[in-house]
């Protein structure tokens, strides 16, 4: 498969060939739907947590005799039907996540890649490169090879002047190839990559 193409003054600048495997997959919305599910369930803390009536403090005498008061038969004031009573099957802290196949992950970024490439959605330049460790040197860059919208940046390595120029660009995540992950490919609406990160996704998701 070819890819054009593109310097950061937004002309052509040839062509790459890239690896089919990678860029020309077929769409698997069972897969991408399993590997989100895995991401989204390992950032989960799950360190949710609330009391049983056997947690909750006080409560340890009977509010008022059995019978004779008219009232309804009470033995705790830290009854889940009482307020500040406990909680009925309460939340705990739990682990969510689950293990998935790094085939599995490595096949679900695949098809995603594939799918904004049929789409026209990935954009190859010569290289990520900006003048001044500044905001507006990504906005022109970006500007210049007719980007807009939520995009992510994908370079072989993250380097200080490409952090800083784009990290206060809403919408503009920059990510080494290494570091690809499922969520922010579909979160995203451009994918834009130098020649550099496409040779070291070829050898990532092989």
């Amino acid at each position: 498969m070819k890819f054009a193409v593109t310097g950061i003054d937004g002309k052509q600048a040839g062509h790459l060939t890239v690896a089919d495997d990678i860029f020309s997959a077929p769409m698997n919305e069972h897969v991408v739907h399993t590997a989100l599910e895995w991401y989204l369930a390992s950032r989960r803390r799950g360190t949710h947590s609330a009391k049983t009536r056997s947690e909750v403090s006080g409560g340890g005498v009977k509010p008022w005799k059995q019978k004779g008061t008219g009232r309804a038969r009470a033995g705790s004031s830290r009854s889940p039907l009482w307020r500040k009573g406990g909680v009925i099957f309460p939340p705990k802290p739990r682990d969510y996540s689950f293990t998935l196949p790094k085939k599995v992950r490595k096949l679900a970024l695949r098809v995603v890649m594939s799918d904004k490439a049929r789409a026209g959605k990935i954009i190859l330049v010569e290289e990520m490169a900006v003048a001044a460790p500044k905001t507006k040197e990504m906005t022109k860059l970006l500007k210049g090879i007719g980007v807009s919208g939520k995009s992510l940046i994908v370079v072989d390595q993250v380097n200080d002047n490409l952090d800083r120029s784009s990290r206060n660009i809403a919408g503009v995540k920059l990510m080494s190839a290494g570091n690809l992950n499922i969520h922010d490919l579909l979160s995203t609406e451009w994918v834009v990559m130098d020649k550099k990160a496409a040779g070291k996704l070829e050898e990532v998701l092989k």
